[in-house]
């Protein structure tokens, strides 16, 4: 197969590409350094519990290794030294050094209970997953599910999952290739959203750049390359910012610390595909953050820095005075800065800072000191109301998979609060509707649903809630009573919309099957198609798993019930009908009459027949060097292909037609190259490549051209050669161009 975008690159290249994912824990990080960093924080804690628990683990582990060759028990001791670093306390870095131990090893859950305690126990538990799951989805479902559980109780479940998710996250680059990529998906849509739910910033960012960086390499490294280019035009620049901060900060004598904020990886590439915008836009960004003492020295700041520069309308954010859902304070504003650069301003108290960097684990262990030790369950849960809201509605959730699938839009959406008549917050994400806050409330309200009030008045179920919305929902007596097709026009939550997909996917399957059915025919006969060739079950068998259908008639049911739009179906099945019957001989390249190779000799022999008509194969364009067969063709003399090609397979099949083939190129020999060039999509790529090729005497006969929605740019050449040795110094000089990050010939194989 020819190499994709997607594909992952050796384990030796990705050493190369991301040194960061094969980390080793090094001899520091040893059990008295554990004991420093949680000395630092609890000065009068019971470090005689990490001491023993640190003895069981090792005990336990004794003999298990990690992949990476290291003694297992580095994983429990790096996992406690970054809870640690939070500042949590001992019974927690307790629980985190033996949180492997119960599903690992024979040491049982009522022996950890009786050697360090019930909440030990309870923190060990809340990370163990369930041992009788033990495959797909389902089984991360319901490991997820049961942290939520646990963590509704004591969010230093939570933490514990967290760094032993970061930590295996940094030995991603000694496990294989696909598990990797599963893990780091899965890391993305659930513990780096999960991270940034609870303010947990530090290990945010480091889970989202781990993961981007095992999920694609080759960006990872050329986004890498383009910062690092940059870095001392942009550091000179911050320092000129820092200086004029800093003066403003002695003229109001006021004591802080100005620093230049660093760039996350994942960060840039995120605003590169989701908001379209250039590098050098992203990275001209300048950020500064100032660390002060008190809240009244921050606003003295922010009126400095505004005198000084001006700033952008509708920047400024005040999450001083409404902090957000993850108690995140600090004050935001953009200004134009010296030369006309925009610069974004982040102004905090070192508090604030330590808030913003460690969430919840800051303000948890803030808690902790408070209650003398003792955990202020009701202070930690009213901070956290969001973890009781997830708590909640996962117990009425039986489907693993959903619930998956409404954890993950749970934890990215913006909310909206509104209120029972009986005074229940319900959250809803921002744009709910009526219809949303029924199925919040309960399914079955939800599909019986046929009218409601908002704040004691009468308004269309399409309505837009707002927070602090008193809602009330009416709902039909009739036992037939269902939802409407009509909701999932205006419906916000992916639980509402998943609640009444599955209710018309119950209730009306058939009638969807042979709806879809219908339609799919009837446009065919109004495109002119050929109806009997195309509608085939193996063709459409394969478009229905595209779209992630388990057969057939779930697409045509999809498409009944609007899922799936008829014509994307058809355009699937014609593409692979069209492409199976393009396999089975040569594809012929578009290259136009004017542009055929010019009077130049195949540069092939046919051993015995020399004078004999030769041509060669456009499906996989041999050139000299490559292992080369001939096939005697029907009136069009001997067809050169390459030995690994595809369509050889077929032709093999008539051996009395194979013939000894050999290389023989002359001056006047002409070649068909292709070539894919993968990049980074930016304004101008296309010309730098175009440019590249005609400066290195190229004569494109043709170019295709195309842009995912991840903003990777794919560009395929053809064009014609007569020394192969120019081909290598032609792909360095592309794979050069700026955000190209991969340039390779292409063949059948």
């Amino acid at each position: 197969m020819t190499e994709t975008a997607s594909s992952a690159p050796p384990p030796s290249s990705l050493r190369r590409l991301v040194p960061r994912i094969f980390s080793r824990a090094a001899r520091r990080d040893d059990v008295d350094k554990l004991l420093r960093t949680v000395r630092t924080h609890h000065p009068k804690g019971d470090l005689a519990i990490i001491e023993r628990a640190y003895a069981v683990a090792d005990k336990a582990h004794d003999g298990q290794k990690r992949q990476s060759g290291e003694p297992y028990i580095t994983h429990p001791l790096a996992v406690a030294q970054i809870l640690a670093e939070l500042g949590l306390g001992p019974k927690a870095i307790a629980a985190a050094l033996l949180h492997d131990t119960v599903e690992d090893t024979g040491y049982p859950l009522d022996e950890l209970a009786a050697d360090f305690g019930d909440e030990v126990a309870m923190l060990v538990d809340g990370v163990t997953k369930l041992d009788k799951v033990k495959y797909g989805d389902s089984a991360q479902a319901e490991t997820v599910r049961k942290m939520i559980v646990a963590m509704s109780k004591d969010i230093r479940v939570l933490l514990i999952k967290l760094a032993d998710r970061l930590h295996n996250a940094r030995t991603w680059g000694f496990v294989p290739p696909h598990k990797a990529a599963k893990k780091a998906t899965e890391t993305l849509e659930i513990y780096a959203p999960l991270a940034h739910r609870l303010g947990i910033q530090a290990i945010k960012s480091e889970l989202e750049d781990l993961s981007f960086a095992v999920m694609h390499p080759k960006l990872y490294a050329e986004i890498d390359s383009l910062v690092k280019q940059r870095t001392p035009q942009r550091e000179q620049y911050v320092q000129n910012v820092i200086d004029a901060v800093d003066a403003d900060l002695r003229e109001l004598r006021v004591r802080g610390r100005v620093m230049g904020r660093p760039k996350q990886l994942y960060s840039v590439y995120q605003k590169m595909v989701v908001r379209g915008r250039e590098f050098d836009d992203i990275y001209d960004l300048i950020g500064i953050r100032i660390l002060v003492g008190t809240v009244r020295d921050c606003y003295a700041v922010l009126g400095a820095i505004h005198a000084r520069w001006t700033p952008l309308p509708g920047r400024f954010k005040d999450y001083i005075a409404t902090p957000k859902f993850n108690l995140y304070q600090s004050l935001h504003t953009t200004v134009i800065g010296p030369g006309g650069r925009t610069v974004e301003i982040q102004i905090r108290t070192n508090e604030m800072h330590q808030q913003a960097e460690f969430g919840v684990a800051a303000h948890w262990k803030y808690k902790e000191r408070m209650a003398g030790g003792k955990t202020d369950a009701k202070a930690v849960d009213a901070d956290m109301a969001w973890i009781a809201h997830i708590s909640d509605w996962q117990a009425e959730t039986a489907d693993p998979g959903e619930f998956l699938d409404s954890l993950r839009f749970e934890i990215g959406a913006k909310e909206v609060y509104v209120f029972t008549p009986k005074g229940r917050v319900i959250g809803l994400p921002t744009g709910a509707t009526p219809v949303d806050f029924a199925y919040a409330v309960h399914t079955e309200i939800g599909h019986r649903t046929m009218g409601a009030k908002v704040n004691g008045r009468l308004v269309p179920l399409e309505s837009t809630l707002q927070s602090g919305d008193v809602v009330e929902v009416f709902t039909s007596k009739n036992p037939d009573a269902g939802p409407s097709q009509d909701w999932l026009g205006f419906v916000k939550s992916t639980r509402a919309r998943n609640k009444i997909r599955g209710w018309f996917t119950k209730e009306r399957r058939e009638e969807a099957i042979e709806q879809g059915k219908d339609s799919i025919a009837r446009a065919m006969r109004r495109q002119n198609l050929p109806l009997q060739r195309l509608m085939n079950q193996d063709s459409f068998t394969e478009v229905a798993r595209q779209f992630h259908y388990e057969d057939v008639s779930a697409l045509y049911a999809a498409v009944g019930e609007g899922h799936v739009s008829t014509q994307s179906v058809i355009e699937k099945v014609t593409a692979l009908v069209s492409a199976e019957e393009t396999n089975t001989g040569p594809i012929d390249i578009p290259v136009g009459r004017s542009r055929a190779p010019r009077g130049g000799d195949s540069g092939v022999l046919v051993r015995g027949a020399p004078d004999i008509l030769v041509k060669l194969a456009k499906c996989c364009t041999p050139v000299p060097g490559d292992d080369i067969v001939g096939f005697v063709t029907r009136g069009s003399g001997v067809s050169v292909h390459r030995g690994d090609c595809t369509n050889v397979r077929s032709l093999k099949e008539d051996p009395d037609r194979l013939i000894d083939v050999e290389w023989a190129p002359t001056t006047k020999s002409v070649f068909l190259v292709q070539i894919q060039v993968e990049a980074l999509d930016r304004s101008g790529l296309l010309s730098d490549v175009t440019r590249v090729l005609s400066e290195h005497h190229v004569n494109i006969l043709s170019a295709t051209v195309s842009t995912t929605n991840d903003r990777l740019a794919l560009s395929k050449f053809v064009f014609e050669m007569g020394d192969t040795v120019h081909l290598d110094r032609v792909l360095n000089a592309v794979r050069r161009i700026d955000a190209v990050y991969d340039v390779y010939r292409v063949t059948s194989s």
